[in-house]
């Protein structure tokens, strides 16, 4: 479960902004979250919960997760495709020569304070 971990440094990342703009409050994270970064959102929300609760700072903090798709190119026709739905044979040309260009990340968004 790499859940906790993801959200132990989005906390780490959130506190280190709003105490250096002097926040009272972290109301809530918004995060995007690639495709196929293997994220689980039941378990991110739970360890959030969990791990807000345990910061004055967070408690009570809302998580709100943005799924962006994934996207995988193709060396051999220089295009792009959606991952999910073809995996790695390029639907236009069938070659296996394709690497993903985006969809395993998870980037901080929007920090809302008081």
């Amino acid at each position: 479960m790499h859940e906790l971990g993801i959200v132990f440094y989005i906390i780490r990342d959130v506190k280190k902004v709003a105490e250096e703009n002097h926040c009272k409050k972290v109301e809530s994270v918004t995060i995007e979250v690639g495709e196929v970064s293997g994220v689980l959102a039941d378990y991110l929300e739970d360890c959030w919960n969990w791990a807000c609760n345990r910061e004055e700072l967070m408690k009570g903090c809302k998580l709100v997760t943005e799924v962006y798709e994934a996207v995988t190119f193709c060396e051999d026709c220089k295009g792009e495709y959606r991952t999910v739905a073809h995996g790695k044979i390029c639907p236009r040309c069938g070659s296996a020569h394709t690497y993903l260009l985006r969809g395993t990340d998870v980037t901080i968004k929007q920090i809302e304070v008081t």
